[in-house]
């Protein structure tokens, strides 16, 4: 008989710190929210049509709701702390999480408007990608956003995500328009390309 164990199966549900060059990603707690009502005041964010980005007078309550689902197994939520500040410039997630399929999502993000084209996102994203494809061995990652949402679909684009298709009336959305989500992914062995692009990136040395 071997004497050797199967390595244990890895976490999904854990939230550790990802430290990069430019930002660091921490276990969103209550504490945060002070800075994250700042950041999301600048330009005001929250009122997007097309995105849920909660407002200032919301915050806690929406730091509170991730927290909890993190506690039922759904959800990751990280705070985004800037290197430069060492402060909250915004939140990410992962959610839809199919521990068993190895796939999540990365999605619920937001950055502070001073932050964004900055090397922060592509930061931000580099860390979570290396957790979820060289940690957690996930066969794909993906991200979602409203089809008006232009900003964010050439942000995923740009990360390397290809677009995989349409949901088409998908959400009935807060004011009760419906909402076609495009669904983009980065795949396992696109992943080796995808991180030296975004590697560069946050060098500074390609847009």
């Amino acid at each position: 008989m071997s004497n050797q164990h199967s390595a244990p199966a890895p976490d999904f549900s854990a939230v550790p710190t990802l430290v990069g060059t430019r930002v660091t990603l921490v276990p969103l707690s209550l504490e945060h929210v002070p800075d994250l009502q700042r950041a999301v005041a600048e330009g005001d964010l929250w009122q997007t049509w097309y995105t849920r980005i909660p407002g200032p007078a919301e915050m806690t309550d929406a730091v509170q709701h991730r927290l909890d689902l993190n506690a039922a197994g759904e959800w990751v939520p990280w705070a985004i702390i800037s290197h430069d500040s060492g402060e909250a410039v915004g939140m990410t997630s992962y959610l839809n999480i199919r521990a068993d399929n190895r796939k999540l999502e990365i999605g619920s993000t937001w950055l502070a408007k001073s932050q964004q084209r900055t090397g922060i996102n592509s930061d931000a994203k580099l860390l979570q990608l290396t957790h979820a494809f060289e940690t957690l061995g996930c066969v794909a990652v993906e991200f979602r956003t409203h089809w008006h949402n232009q900003q964010s679909r050439a942000a995923i684009a740009r990360l390397g995500a290809k677009q995989d298709g349409v949901l088409r009336n998908n959400d009935i959305w807060r004011d009760g328009t419906l909402r076609d989500t495009v669904v983009f992914s980065i795949i396992e062995s696109e992943w080796p390309t995808v991180r030296l692009g975004l590697t560069e990136k946050v060098a500074g040395r390609a847009r």
